[in-house]
């Protein structure tokens, strides 16, 4: 190969599978997220333990909660199912992936706020009451985000960027969002099914 056919190559746009600097920073990323909840579920627990009377105001209510859990693990199934195509060269169904990852994400956001809105106390009524609202705006707050990067994803997708080799931002976008996912679990089990066990 001489001079001018190496200078007449075009350049490769775009990482390679995960081989990407942003997947090792989202790694960081996850890891230091995951670390402020581990603080807010342990203060949860050491605020539970140094109560005096009852922890719990009352059993929580899970007729929003519980779908709205389902409806959080249903958009994880539906974007990994969009990553799995476009790993295949289906541009048409990272579309429907990351659409219906978002249309899921927002209808959980809009559940959440129905399900503040329905508390019998607020955010400054007791510990509990602040530690409940602060994990889940917390929470709440990297919904929203998540949702922000799925957003730019499924423009990105519709331009044309990503394909059978080329889709390391979806997949570090998918890892964040599934991230989000995992932590509500704990989260769910935390302020959700815990106070049924005693």
């Amino acid at each position: 190969m001489n001079v001018t056919q190496l200078v007449t190559k075009p350049l490769p746009v775009g990482s390679v599978d995960h081989r990407a600097s942003g997947w090792w920073g989202m790694w960081c990323l996850i890891a230091t997220e995951g670390s402020l909840f581990a603080y807010l579920l342990f203060s949860y627990f050491y605020l539970g333990s140094q109560a005096h009377g009852q922890w719990v105001p009352e059993l929580p209510k899970l007729a929003l909660a519980l779908p709205n859990t389902l409806i959080l693990i249903a958009s994880s199934i539906v974007l990994q199912w969009g990553e799995t195509g476009i790993r295949h060269g289906r541009q048409d169904r990272l579309v429907w992936g990351l659409g219906g990852a978002i249309v899921l994400g927002i209808v959980f956001v809009g559940m959440q706020a129905l399900e503040w809105h329905n508390k019998p106390f607020g955010l400054s009524t007791d510990a509990y009451a602040s530690s409940y609202f602060v994990t889940t705006g917390f929470h709440m707050l990297h919904v929203i985000g998540g949702l922000l990067v799925l957003g730019v994803l499924l423009l990105w997708t519709t331009l044309g960027l990503f394909n059978a080799t080329r889709y390391a931002a979806v997949s570090i976008g998918s890892l964040y969002w599934h991230f989000v996912d995992v932590v509500w679990l704990a989260v769910f089990t935390t302020y959700y099914l815990l106070p049924y066990l005693g």
